[in-house]
């Protein structure tokens, strides 16, 4: 099967009207499905405090403690999701960055908790090595490390800065990106944004913070960020929106370097988004991995239209890396709400549209400038003929209608391994009233790997 061009380059071919930039669409093909159910809670650690047992209980919005386990319903905007906080444990949802092992397994991660700093104190940051039975449609975990923080590295008091065993907890962290190495663990995370260094038992060795050449690189989830006293006061400068950190963070294959990618724009001195050839552009910062140093250089990586965030990047070779864009729209167009502004509860408010995963190309001639986009494949219709899907789709395809799909990396020369990111309980993209369960597929793109 051929690649495909947008229509746009045969009518400026008839025209003589200069085409926007081309973007191939390439196949896939779904050989399989595996399903970690929405409800899967796990109990912390037998040393962890009291209070972290239990997870969940400050999500209603006055942050108010819940009254008990259950007593507080998950909903998706106007629609409710089927389950109820706080949780008897911790979720184990929310796979945010997936890194493919040489042994046939992965690692992911699940990240801050509860869509928030303010929610998720009692969400504990945990790493998961795992396998997935792609014959029967199982999701396993082989096992799970707590994260922690004994050794004072976090460069300001943590929730659990009094206790015994330091947990780290959503509401000091937001850690979105993995990469295993030898030693342990290099994280992406968007409070900062920081990039953090784990040992293999999940001890915080390092906290670096993020320079975009001079740049202080801030969110306003920073821990330096305070508002100030009075309402007429100068707010606190900040150039990065809230949840626009280290959505993707990528290696190099020599181990050598890492690559940041922000999932939003910095914000220029006028308030006005960073742009790259007249798209909103994120930037992708190189770190020195044996110095932890920033080395200045960096790429963006343009938004294409519809395109809202990223949720995943992984390098393929020492060049070229896959890369997740996303709208933030869940569900099918078929069940959209006739008033968006109106949402009502058997409906969506904003179908998914525009889900794809990016082949690009970074290189020593591109630094400074936009990562070259050489093609992508459309998560919202993946060929099925196999019908291998356990659900989804339709006759003959098999589609991924999450808000956020944040996970992906190459399995082999021809296969890539694909995942959402849940939101537990918040999000019911697949079934209406339904909390979407953490769904991974294995996809045939021999084709888009190959592309140059």
């Amino acid at each position: 099967m051929t690649k495909f061009l947008f229509a746009s380059v045969a009518l400026a071919a008839l025209t003589g009207i200069p085409a926007l930039a081309e973007e191939a669409v390439f196949p896939a093909k779904l050989v399989g499905h595996a399903i970690l159910p929405a409800n899967t809670i796990i109990p912390a650690p037998a040393d962890a405090a009291e209070h972290l047992k239990t997870s969940a209980k400050f999500t209603t919005p006055d942050r108010k403690r819940a009254a008990g386990i259950g007593t507080v319903a998950g909903k998706d905007g106007v629609v409710p999701t089927g389950l109820s906080m706080p949780f008897d444990g911790q979720a184990m949802q929310g796979f945010s960055g997936i890194k493919a092992m040489e042994d046939g397994t992965f690692w992911s991660l699940s990240d801050n908790g509860f869509g928030a700093k303010m929610n998720s104190s009692d969400s504990m940051l945990m790493l998961h090595h795992l396998s997935f039975d792609w014959k029967n449609g199982k999701v396993q975990a082989l096992e799970t490390v707590f994260l922690s923080d004994p050794d004072k590295k976090a460069p300001f008091p943590i929730v659990m800065e009094g206790a015994e065993k330091r947990y780290l907890t959503g509401a000091d962290f937001d850690v979105e990106s993995i990469q295993p190495v030898a030693d342990g663990f290099w994280v992406g995370e968007e409070f900062g944004p920081y990039i953090l260094k784990f040992s293999r038992d999940g001890k915080l060795t390092d906290v670096i913070a993020t320079k975009a050449g001079d740049i202080e690189v801030k969110s306003p989830d920073n821990p330096t960020m305070t508002l100030p006293a009075k309402p007429n006061m100068k707010l606190p400068v900040y150039n990065l929106k809230r949840s626009g950190g280290y959505e993707g963070l990528a290696m190099s294959k020599d181990a050598s370097k890492l690559y940041g990618m922000l999932e939003g724009p910095l914000f220029q001195e006028d308030s006005s988004v960073e742009k790259a050839d007249g798209q909103t552009a994120l930037r992708i910062l190189e770190l020195d991995a044996a110095s932890k140093a920033w080395t200045g250089r960096f790429w963006f990586y343009p938004l294409s239209e519809g395109g809202e965030a990223i949720g995943d990047f992984n390098m393929l070779d020492a060049t070229s890396a896959l890369v997740i864009e996303r709208d933030n729209g869940a569900g099918s167009a078929d069940k959209a709400c006739a008033d968006p502004e109106n949402p009502k509860s058997d409906c969506f408010a904003v179908p998914a549209k525009f889900k794809r995963i990016y082949k690009i190309e970074m290189t020593d001639e591109n630094v400074g400038k936009s990562a070259r986009k050489i093609g992508y494949i459309d998560l919202m219709k993946i060929a099925d003929p196999d019908n291998k899907k356990i659900h989804g789709g339709g006759d003959g395809y098999y589609d991924m209608p999450f808000v956020t799909i944040e996970n992906v990396d190459r399995v082999d020369a021809t296969h890539i391994i694909v995942g959402n990111d849940n939101n537990l309980p918040f999000s019911s993209g697949r079934t209406l009233g339904k909390a979407d369960d953490n769904e991974f597929v294995l996809l045939e793109v021999g084709e888009f790997l190959n592309a140059k």
